[in-house]
């Protein structure tokens, strides 16, 4: 265990966020049935201080997930409904032209867009053309928005969950994979099971009386986020999380057949922080205080999914990347 991580407050930290959690999912879970992955996926980055893309079908109540979470961390949400005309003003803000009553003064004032919250759902973020996607891909990266030469800071912590319907593409604007690699995990939300849909169905169509409870703040969000930063890992975990990274690419001398037949393009350096991230939140998490193997394993279908490009090759052969990344997790060895 690393100096810097072994003060009192910090190991105090990792246990009061293991039931921290399990009081999290509680909660949710008044409002939501089933999906305990996605939530699990949804804390571990929204505490590695990343970004999700949610794509799923439309009615798996992806957005009463993401408004529900901000109620119980007593988060401000803003939802951002993506359309073709959505422009980037409508994101971030505009200056309007305000006159003092008293003075008959008139100056430009501006006012902030939905943009400026803890959590911000952009739903079906691919119907809006990529000027407007790159306005909320800026404040994602630099946490500021920057409007007639002005800078605004971003309140702490911000969080962008976007959204994906995967069956419907007709009117839309796919993100281009560099702005892809900006979200941290890549969640599917599958159907329920049925003994899940049963209990949706007579949920909701029942009168609906819960009391959801807060669990956390948002300085709390903050420290826990510092928190993650100073959980030691080892080596032999980096270097497991970076070859199975460069696995994906086809330009290793020793890489695997099968990704130069089937892949275009691999991920790159982002998705192996990302592993390392994700792994250290994982651990503490779960009360560990340092990440192993497993954790990199368990975070990198969410990390991997989206970094990979496949070729027609693959297309033709029926092989998606979650194929890819189950035979890469088979084949790269821990050493």
């Amino acid at each position: 265990m690393t100096e810097d991580f072994k003060e009192t407050t910090d190991l105090e930290a990792v246990e009061k966020l293991r039931s921290a959690r399990d009081k999290i999912k509680s909660e949710i879970a008044k409002v939501i049935i089933g999906q305990e992955q996605v939530i699990d996926e949804l804390l571990i980055a929204l505490l590695a201080n990343g970004h999700c893309l949610l794509v799923g079908v439309p009615g798996l109540a992806k957005t009463m997930l993401i408004s529900t979470l901000a109620k119980v961390l007593e988060l401000k949400f803003s939802r951002i409904q993506f359309t073709p005309d959505l422009m980037p003003s409508d994101i971030t803000g505009t200056e309007i032209l305000q006159e003092d009553k008293a003075s008959g003064h008139r100056e430009f004032r501006f006012v902030k867009g939905p943009v400026f919250a803890n959590i911000v759902l952009a739903d079906e973020i691919n119907r809006t053309p990529p000027k407007t996607q790159a306005a909320l891909l800026q404040a994602m990266q630099e946490h500021q928005v920057t409007a007639s030469g002005n800078t605004f800071q971003l309140d702490e912590p911000f969080f962008v969950l976007a959204t994906q319907n995967p069956i419907e593409q007709e009117g839309t604007y796919p993100l281009p994979e560099a702005q892809l690699d900006r979200f941290m995990f890549n969640i599917y939300v599958d159907y329920p099971s049925k003994s899940e849909e049963h209990a949706i169905v007579k949920a909701t169509t029942a009168v609906l009386d819960y009391n959801l409870d807060n669990v956390m703040g948002g300085q709390d969000i903050t420290n826990l986020q510092q928190l993650v930063r100073k959980v030691p890992v080892s080596d032999h975990v980096i270097d497991y999380a970076i070859r199975l990274v460069r696995a994906t690419r086809t330009n290793e001398s020793d890489g695997f057949d099968y990704i130069g037949n089937w892949v275009t393009w691999g991920a790159g350096p982002r998705a192996s922080q990302y592993l390392i991230l994700g792994a250290k939140t994982r651990a503490i998490l779960d009360g560990r205080y340092t990440p192993s193997v497993e954790d990199v394993r368990t975070v990198a279908k969410p990390v991997l999914r989206h970094r990979i490009v496949t070729s027609f090759n693959a297309e033709a052969d029926g092989v998606d990347t979650l194929h890819i990344i189950d035979k890469l997790l088979t084949d790269v060895k821990e050493k």
